[in-house]
């Protein structure tokens, strides 16, 4: 378009329909028989008071989220010299006119509106510019729009993590998850949300790879899932297991209005990447939340990590900065997953969930799945090429600080760190069969029923969305 210009948004800030409005206004305030001047056509309708030929931008209020089509003063004092100049008569600059401060930095498009049918098509793209603004003030951890929408208790928020071999970088080792669907639960009268009933989740070990490519550097732990029983998937199966997973919770991509499916992880940027090259889609409109950056807004931190550092956030960091204690063992994709989720409620909603992270879990003894015999998703009879988890070698007792009844500390051969296996109250110090199994010593080999975090039986994977089944 020959007519196409940018221009900065600053100084842009006055509503143009409020500027017709707060003249009337002042009319009628100070008794102004407008309708007998010779310049009244120019009031009559705001149709009419768009002949003058209006330069305006379309810009979001940074106090309210509320898009408008604004000008400028000296466009306002343009129109008041022409009625001088035209008409012989002068105008007051008013001051009740709306203001607002543009959300908007980078240069935005200038149009001139000089009739209605303009100035229509143009209104009809504002809720697109304040999705636009929207989804910015989200992605860079505006508290105020990130609280937003967990109050209106509609949105479905949805953590992922995933485990990356470190020799090869397009190697996936784990997948997990964690979502509340808000407007379920809130349907259901199941609110504030408790993550051991009302979070889903999920976690996918890849079968080609497990319990044979082990991360050194930064240990990964497949089989310490405590939220419920891992799945082994085949490698190729995992991008459709994911683009089910989403397509279950998203709303149809609508320009106009957010999704329904908000995404949120610590460092989210790289999920998406990871996600992007698997070729899993996301709606448009899917708002982003990242929880290192939220966090760095709420503490008052502006830093920006540079090149040099990690660039993915530690979740350790996170949980420990919010004064959670994690109950199970980090890096397993399902358990971070899990954490993420749970630390986002934590900085939205305190109120919500105990100060305490261990105080939920009374129930029963906080623990990891012990290394399983593993199934490939979708047959039942056990994968026997999967060589056996290294070697435990000793067993000796300790105890856990925090928390109660006994468990074993098995010593690898592989660079892991100790993992920690729990024993039932009232069993004899037990040891890992072939099966990876915890069997007791003289005894069965059945496997031990302990209560998994927040309450929930990690054998029996109970845990559902709300009160009732969907």
């Amino acid at each position: 378009m020959s007519d196409f210009h940018l221009v900065d948004p600053e100084g842009w800030e006055y509503d143009l329909q409020s500027v017709h409005s707060a003249y009337m206004g002042y009319f009628q305030l100070h008794s102004v028989p407008w309708y007998d001047r010779s310049w009244g056509h120019l009031f009559e309708t705001f149709e009419q008071f768009l002949t003058f030929s209006w330069p305006v931008i379309t810009v979001t209020d940074a106090r309210t989220g509320r898009a408008h089509i604004v000008t400028r003063l000296t466009s306002i004092g343009a129109f008041l010299k022409m009625i001088r100049t035209r008409f012989g008569e002068t105008l007051p600059q008013i001051e009740n006119m709306l203001q607002v401060t543009p959300f908007e930095t980078a240069q935005r498009h200038l149009r001139n509106v000089n009739d209605w049918t303009t100035y229509k098509k143009l209104y009809a793209t504002l809720p697109a510019v304040a999705l636009s603004a929207f989804r910015a003030r989200v992605r860079s951890g505006d508290p105020q729009a990130i609280r937003s929408l967990w109050t209106s208790r509609d949105k479905t928020f949805l953590a992922v993590g995933f485990m990356w071999s470190e020799r090869n970088s397009q190697t996936c080792l784990e997948w997990g998850y964690a979502t509340v669907r808000c407007g379920h639960l809130d349907g259901l009268g199941a609110w504030p949300p408790v993550p051991g009933t009302n979070y889903r989740k999920g976690h996918y070990v890849i079968v080609e790879y497990a319990n044979k490519v082990v991360n050194r550097l930064n240990p990964n732990y497949p089989w310490m899932y405590a939220f419920g029983e891992s799945q082994v998937v085949p490698k190729a199966k995992l991008p459709r297991i994911i683009q089910s997973v989403i397509s279950s919770l998203v709303s149809p991509d609508i320009e106009t209005s957010a999704n329904n499916l908000v995404l949120v992880g610590h460092g989210v940027q790289a999920d998406i990447q990871r996600l992007e090259e698997m070729k899993i889609k996301f709606p448009p409109n899917t708002l982003v939340v990242d929880t290192a950056t939220l966090q760095r807004t709420l503490s008052g931190h502006t830093h920006i990590p540079s090149k040099h550092q990690s660039p993915r956030p530690n979740i350790v960091t996170l949980l420990h900065s919010l004064g959670i204690q994690p109950p199970c063992m980090l890096n397993n994709a399902g358990n971070d997953a899990f954490m993420a989720l749970y630390a986002f409620q934590r900085m939205v909603d305190p109120g919500s969930l105990p100060k305490d992270m261990v105080s939920t879990m009374h129930q029963g003894a906080v623990h990891q799945t012990p290394v399983p015999s593993p199934r490939i998703s979708g047959q039942h009879n056990p994968v026997s090429h999967i060589r056996q988890h290294p070697s435990m070698l000793t067993t000796r007792l300790s105890y856990v600080g925090g928390m109660v009844g006994e468990v074993e500390k098995l010593s690898l051969t592989s660079p892991i760190s100790p993992l920690l296996l729990p024993v039932a109250d009232g069993n004899r110090p037990g040891q890992a069969d072939r099966a990876g199994s915890l069997r007791a010593r003289g005894g069965s080999s059945q496997r031990d029923g302990c209560a998994s975090p927040l309450g929930m039986s990690a054998v029996d994977g109970v845990g559902s969305e709300g009160p009732t089944k969907e």
